[in-house]
């Protein structure tokens, strides 16, 4: 499999650790950590207005033919001169030009679908008194008291989570959930309410209307930041996360409609107004046209979320899809190719081989690239898939190719990443995954995010909200954070790169652990180690491992010993420390070659090395099967439940309270 993820060499700032003992033994070393502080917001509503800053850009007011005709909607060619670019990236854009007004939506003569759905899938009105969620998140006005509390806001309340056992959500501000009305999908239009209905009725969808989904869906539509890391991965037999996915695509799909829908009345007002209206009110734009960022790892989860996305789109809207046959053939494999409407779920595509893990075949069955990106832009009846990224309504990348781009530029002129400017709602699916890859390139685009343009932008400045002038608009952005588990570095994020100024919400489980699912039944020894600070944890870690446990190895005659690491970083850092002792090892990470790995294998399983020093990252992606272990020692914890996971998840959480607690530094299990 093509691996051009880059290493993970910066220290972690948060970490539990592993090792072993004797024959036949598991021995892990913990660490005891002081605890950290949960970050959380509060809303107010009603406040003043903020100064604008229109002087810190040129006010270039639209003129009357700026927008262009309506048979002109299916043209991306820019709405003005003064913007023209060159193209990024000529292999994966249509556009000749990355100009990306935000006033180029279609003017539809049709009546705007602005309603709200509320009971039973019934319409509620704006017009009586009830103020959208968009219209609600986007309008608010904020103050600087919002913004200076952000930092002392904490997660005050919770819910037990419908539909997962041993979990709650828990959030800061206002209680959202305590009085959810479950029979509700609070914020969808009529028309794309009615779409999903059918969608689900055509398909025999079972999952439409549950308790799950809908209050998913509620939190979406709040606006606040979510993290669910408790989802079920498609590719796990007998999971599926398509209700989840499917909410988060609704409210992709409201959220650019309703943008759309907005512009395009405003338009209407200020054309029957003329010359002499004050548009000052019609605030309504960012300097960019995309809206939407969702992240994912793999170009197979590219190909089934913009598949399933296109099948939620009402047919009003797709009557044409563009590219769909190149979408196919760059994202699409001969396994998970199919033309079928209803052919959106991957997780029931049958493993063609038994040579590794069934979850394995599933996730890595299709289009493994991990450097992709794709822009969708919605026009009168037309779906345009790999649109210019300026001009998109919706982006789906790779974090790992959004930070290529960041790159190129910061080294060339003529580039730019301005797209980024003015995402509203970001999405961060299969976290559990990209984090197996490298959280870095994350953290950098969320950095990148809601920037001022670099370049002047095509939106008329009167049209631009005031918060977009004020650089406020990372306070407006919505994240949401998806994926089987958390780590730190995921929580890292969620905590201080996320500040929506209307609050957060996240699950919280109890965990029974899974020592007993060990095979076969073992002796499972856990150490712990003292630190004052988490910045000494890498390295109390590694002088636990050189002065307690490597004497031991040392000393021993036995061989059959494995080393397993979490972090590329821990793996060199013990590959030059058993150089240095001239130890008889070998490797096993994501980057040793193949011939490496295959004469390393070998060498292990038939003693000719003691020691054999094993990444989680390579065994993610490759599931080798290891002939000939004796001892186990866990250097770090994985991260993955299945690999043997994160503490409190392994040996579960009322036993991590204790081990952490307990006076004595040893806990020995018996499965």
């Amino acid at each position: 499999m093509k691996m051009t993820q880059r290493p993970d060499t910066g220290k972690k700032k948060k970490k539990k650790s592993s090792k072993q003992n004797p024959n036949n033994t598991t021995m892990n070393i913990l660490q005891t950590d002081p605890p950290t502080s949960n970050l959380k917001r509060k809303r107010k509503e009603g406040k003043p207005d903020k100064k604008k800053k229109e002087a810190e850009l040129p006010a270039r007011r639209k003129r009357k033919g700026d927008h262009g005709d309506e048979e002109d909607f299916n043209d991306d060619s820019p709405r003005n001169s003064d913007g023209e670019r060159m193209l990024q990236d000529s292999e994966d854009n249509d556009s000749q030009s990355a100009e990306g007004s935000e006033t180029e939506y279609d003017a539809e003569s049709s009546q705007s679908d602005e309603g709200d759905v509320g009971i039973d899938g019934q319409p509620d009105s704006e017009g009586s008194g009830h103020l959208s969620s968009f219209n609600r998140h986007l309008e608010h006005n904020l103050t600087k008291e919002e913004i200076d509390n952000q930092k002392g806001s904490k997660f005050n309340w919770e819910v037990p989570a419908i539909g997962m056992s041993s979990c709650k959500w828990t959030g800061t501000g206002e209680n959202i959930l305590e009085d959810l009305n479950s029979n509700s999908f609070d914020g969808l239009t009529p028309k794309l309410y009615e779409h999903w209905m059918d969608v689900y009725n055509t398909s025999g969808g079972k999952d439409l209307n549950s308790p799950i989904q809908k209050i998913f869906f509620s939190l979406c539509s709040s606006y606040r930041d979510i993290l669910h890391c408790n989802k079920k991965p498609f590719y796990l037999k007998g999971l599926d996360d398509s209700s989840i996915m499917d909410a988060y695509i609704m409210h992709s799909l409201n959220h650019v409609f309703r943008t759309r829908d907005c512009v395009k009345k405003n338009d209407a007002k200020l054309s029957r107004a003329g010359e002499s209206a004050g548009n000052d009110k019609f605030r309504d734009q960012g300097f960019t046209r995309p809206k939407v960022l969702i992240l994912l790892p793999l170009a197979s989860m590219l190909h089934r979320v913009v598949k399933r996305l296109i099948q939620l789109t009402p047919s009003a809207h797709k009557v044409n899809v563009e590219h769909m046959d190149r979408f196919l053939t760059k994202f699409g494999s001969e396994e998970y190719g199919g033309n079928e409407e209803n052919d959106h779920d991957i997780e029931n595509k049958k493993p063609q081989k038994a040579s590794k893990p069934s979850d394995c075949e599933v996730l890595f069955g299709g289009n493994n690239e991990d450097d992709f990106m794709i822009g969708i832009k919605f026009t009168k009846k037309t779906i345009k898939l790999f649109s210019d990224f300026h001009t998109s309504d919706i982006i789906v990348a790779s974090a790992l190719s959004l930070v290529n781009k960041i790159e190129e530029a910061g080294s060339n002129k003529e580039k730019d990443v301005d797209f980024l400017s003015s995402i509203e709602v970001l999405i961060i699916d299969h976290a559990d995954v990209i984090s197996m890859q490298n959280w870095s390139h994350v953290h950098t685009v969320i950095e990148h995010l809601n920037r001022l343009p670099s370049k002047q932008p095509g939106t008329d400045v009167m049209r631009i909200r005031p918060w977009y002038l004020d650089e406020n608009a990372r306070f407006y952005r919505q994240t949401i954070v998806l994926g089987f588990y958390s780590n730190p570095d995921i929580n890292a994020s969620f905590n201080h790169q996320c500040c929506n100024y209307e609050g957060k919400v996240k699950v919280v489980c109890d965990y029974k652990g899974v020592l007993h699912k060990v095979l076969p039944k073992i002796t499972q020894i856990y150490a712990r180690f003292h630190i004052d600070s988490i910045v000494d944890a890498d390295d109390a870690r590694f002088d636990y491992f050189v002065k307690k446990v490597f004497p031991r190895i040392k000393d021993s005659d036995q061989g059959g010993i494995m080393i397993f690491t979490s972090s590329y970083f821990e793996f060199i850092r013990i590959r030059n420390f058993l150089k240095s002792q001239n130890a008889s090892f070998c490797l096993l990470g994501e980057y040793t070659t193949q011939s490496d790995i295959s004469r390393g294998r070998n060498w292990f399983y038939e003693g000719k090395r003691k020691i054999m020093l094993y990444t989680e990252r390579s065994h993610f992606y490759h599931r080798y099967k290891i002939r000939g272990v004796k001892e186990l020692i866990m250097y770090s914890l994985p991260e993955r439940k299945e690999f043997y996971p994160e503490l409190e998840r392994i040996v579960g959480t009322s036993q991590a309270k204790r081990m952490v607690t307990a006076k004595k530094p040893v806990f020995v299990f018996c499965h």
